[in-house]
């Protein structure tokens, strides 16, 4: 898995030549707080809505499942994180 920068709170993000099923499973990190990812449902909702983008239908319906336990301002958060980091690849 391929990391390459970090967000203000230090956590790693995905290179740009990061598969969608790679996003996905980092996804799945934090969505529950496994595998020594944070439990961190915007930076999960960014990475499915980027892993959703590259062909992950998984990631489509995760995605959709936590934007219902998110607050709509986390939810334009992961949004605007996800408009970031394709302006960076």
């Amino acid at each position: 898995m391929m990391m390459s920068q970090e967000t203000e709170t230090h956590l790693p993000l995905p290179g740009p030549d990061t598969s969608g099923d790679e996003l996905f499973r980092m996804g799945m990190l934090y969505s529950t707080g496994q595998g020594g990812a944070p439990l961190d449902y915007v930076s999960a909702h960014m990475l499915f809505n980027l892993a959703a983008m590259r062909g992950s239908m998984e990631a489509r319906l995760y995605r959709k499942e936590l934007s219902q336990e998110m607050a709509s301002d986390e939810v334009a958060e992961a949004q605007r994180q996800a408009r970031e980091w394709l302006a960076r690849a």
